[in-house]
């Protein structure tokens, strides 16, 4: 599946959210989200921009998808699919 090009900062916290991430903080124009799974703990910080660029995007999946032990593909199609 293809990196959607058009996706908000804020969607995309929204997304996050029901994979288990929570808003810890949000300071300016970055928002803080934070996951706690088998006593672990990971945070993500995601520009709350109109539309990320592909790359910041990219990159902050590949960190999301590694900290719940799942391919970037099944992430992708769990956040975007049909």
């Amino acid at each position: 599946m293809k990196l959607p090009g058009d996706i908000e900062g804020t969607k995309l916290a929204v997304f996050l959210h029901g994979l288990g991430y929570e808003i810890t903080r949000q300071n300016g124009s970055h928002i803080r989200l934070t996951c706690s799974k088998e006593g672990r703990q990971h945070h993500i910080t995601v520009p709350a921009h109109r539309e990320l660029r592909v790359g910041t995007l990219y990159s902050i999946l590949r960190e999301v998808a590694a900290f719940l032990h799942i391919e970037q593909a099944q992430l992708l199609e769990q956040l975007f699919g049909s």
